[in-house]
């Protein structure tokens, strides 16, 4: 039960984070987990690929084909809908963890 609780809580931060590193630069899913798990997040890309496609559905991101040593690599960046969100989410965390730090 409280596995089921913490990993519906976690997936809203896995959200902010991919936004985050999108806004710095293209992100591709492979980086995207090896990023996610130096932050303690265990996600397969069997998890990841369905948020990336949702989020891009959702307008928060946009993606990129790129021809990576004959293989396609698809990119994502974070689009105006998907930095406004981050900013919204920045905002809120900031003042929730104020207040149960």
């Amino acid at each position: 039960m409280e596995d089921k609780v913490l990993r519906k809580l976690f997936l809203g931060f896995i959200h902010i984070h991919i936004l985050h590193h999108a806004a710095e630069h293209p992100i591709y899913g492979v980086w995207m987990v090896e990023e996610l798990k130096e932050h303690g997040y265990d996600i397969s890309s069997g998890t990841l690929y369905p948020i990336l496609h949702s989020m891009e559905a959702d307008g928060l991101l946009t993606k990129e084909e790129r021809n990576v040593k004959g293989k396609i690599r698809k990119y994502y960046t974070t689009t105006d809908k998907g930095a406004y969100i981050l900013q919204e989410a920045r905002e809120k965390a900031y003042e929730l963890f104020k207040e149960i730090k």
